[in-house]
């Protein structure tokens, strides 16, 4: 069985620790620090912006994968590249010109992600999903941490495989929601190929042996 990408959710880290829990995720197995960019608007929640992006970033020695929860996502698509977004995902609901958004993103160097709401059909990529880089499937409702998994996210992540190898397309499919050891493995046998966990990493004994279990 292949291994994951195992991006921790920074969300769930300790604030008034962040450069300790920065670096905990780097000496980790971690592939990627997951930032989730929050404005009270499209999610029901605010969690942190520029600034503390910017206090991430000049810790982390791993990739930034940050997800925009946000309405407008265009007006700050440069200000993330200047921050050093590895990846940028923008949610499907959010974009009214969903291929504008994701050639913008690229043509400021940072691949393109497409984040997809539990009650969004993963069918609306047909048209995109050459050009997307990843599509991140929501297993909780956006907008907090903690929440219990859907377990109709199995069937989004084969439908989406099938969408994705019917097109001759490259994209990663990642999980953001819920996971823990219990399902990570049959997400990946599902099909996925980058796990977001924030809570079940953060508030664990041991974090990183907690994200090595992950990896598997």
């Amino acid at each position: 069985m292949k291994h994951p990408l195992i991006a921790p959710s920074l969300l769930a880290a300790d604030f008034g620790n962040l450069q300790r829990d920065v670096e905990m995720v780097n000496a980790s197995e971690a592939d990627w620090h997951h930032i989730d960019v929050m404005d009270g608007v499209f999610v029901p929640n605010i969690s942190y912006g520029m600034p503390v992006v910017k206090a991430i970033q000049k810790y982390a020695t791993k990739p930034l994968d940050v997800h925009l929860m946000i309405v407008d996502p265009d007006r700050y698509i440069e200000t993330f590249a200047k921050l050093g977004a590895a990846t940028l995902t923008v949610h499907y609901e959010a974009c009214t010109h969903l291929h504008r958004t994701i050639q913008a993103i690229k043509a400021h160097g940072m691949k393109a992600g497409v984040a997809l709401n539990p009650h969004t059909n993963v069918n609306l990529l047909e048209d995109t999903i050459q050009d997307i880089d990843m599509v991140l499937i929501m297993s909780v409702n956006p907008g907090f941490g903690g929440q219990t998994f859907i377990e109709n996210t199995f069937n989004k992540i084969k439908a989406l495989k099938e969408l994705i190898l019917r097109n001759k397309a490259k994209t990663l499919i990642e999980i953001d929601g819920g996971v823990t050891n219990k399902n990570a493995k049959d997400l990946v046998e599902a099909g996925a190929d980058v796990l977001v966990a924030g809570s079940f990493v953060f508030k664990s004994q041991d974090p990183v042996r907690t994200i090595s279990e992950l990896k598997g």
